[in-house]
């Protein structure tokens, strides 16, 4: 085990209590790394079957190029009390992921309860401080098959097996929790459109039984943005004299264990349609990191005059 995981093994209670998501199934694409990752293995610590998907299988990277696979996620839900099961899906080609829920469907008798969109694939596709119209359209066109076609894919694919059980959670992972202008034209309107897909799907779906909200983390303290700035976990304050609002950074196990706890939430239903930030839904179920802390994004912005996208 990670020993920068949380374990609830450590946080007492019963067994039953530590796994309120026990005979859940749940999807998470783009479970590779970063809060897709997290999420896979705060599902199964939850007690969920766990499919875990993306593109980055052992002995074969994505274009991305990074080292971590699915099948460590996997490992890593199964060595939480989860069932991790990992799929090679690229979520942008609708026959693999048609057929990756022809075999959820089947290994588990149709019950599908969660399913989490955190396709990503944009960290090189993004170029900050430079007009659109002088971008590479190609980079911008390719942010929105991979961050939105692919979310839209998954779930065309995925609901239906909510639908026909009268349940289920649907959550598309983004960057911000408002309609504000987010630094890049693309960017912007890749994580905008996660937030009106939820929106818009929960509309659709409240008839049904089934839940949509859109979900963000705060500065997220992924392996990729440690990677950026040169440190690890263990000194990932160290990055502070770089950049000096990652002081407020949060791990991918903050934003996690929200989405675990929504999951768990009997009164989900309530919150659909909403876009909610990691920092907020962290006060409403006692959450803090894994480093004990508990950042909020939301204050810091506020306190710092930064824009609160």
């Amino acid at each position: 085990m990670n020993k920068d995981q949380p374990n609830h093994e450590r946080s007492g209670g019963s067994a039953a209590s530590a796994q309120p998501l026990a005979g859940k199934v749940a999807v998470v694409a783009g479970s590779t790394r970063g809060a897709g990752r997290a999420i896979a293995v705060m599902l199964g610590a939850a007690g969920a079957t766990v499919y875990c998907t993306g593109r980055s299988i052992r002995g074969q990277q994505s274009d991305l190029k990074r080292p971590e696979t699915i099948e460590e996620t996997a490992e890593q839900v199964s060595e939480r009390g989860g069932i991790g099961i990992p799929v090679q899906c690229d979520h942008t080609d609708e026959e693999q992921v048609q057929a990756l829920f022809e075999r959820v469907k089947a290994e588990q008798n149709g019950q599908l309860d969660i399913l989490v969109n955190d396709i990503w694939g944009g960290e090189h596709l993004t170029h900050w401080n430079i007009p659109f119209w002088e971008q590479f359209l190609s980079d911008g066109l390719l942010m929105q098959k991979r961050a939105v076609h692919a979310h839209m894919i998954t779930s065309y694919y995925g609901v239906p097996l909510m639908v026909e059980r009268g349940s289920g959670l649907v959550i598309e992972m983004t960057d911000g929790s408002t309609y504000n202008y987010r630094g890049n034209l693309y960017y912007s309107l890749a994580k905008i459109s996660a937030i009106h897909l939820a929106e818009a799907m929960a509309a659709e779906l409240r008839p049904y039984g089934v839940t949509a909200v859109a979900v963000t983390p705060g500065f997220l303290r992924s392996e990729q943005m440690l990677d950026y700035f040169g440190v690890k976990e263990e000194n990932w304050r160290d990055a502070v004299a770089k950049e000096a609002h990652f002081i407020e950074s949060e791990t991918p196990y903050f934003v996690a264990q929200a989405v675990a706890a929504l999951a768990a939430d009997p009164k989900v239903a309530e919150k659909s349609g909403q876009a909610l930030t990691s920092w907020d839904l962290s006060v409403e179920y006692g959450i803090r990191d894994i480093d004990g802390r508990h950042p909020h994004w939301g204050q810091y912005a506020k306190k710092n005059r930064l824009p609160l996208n």
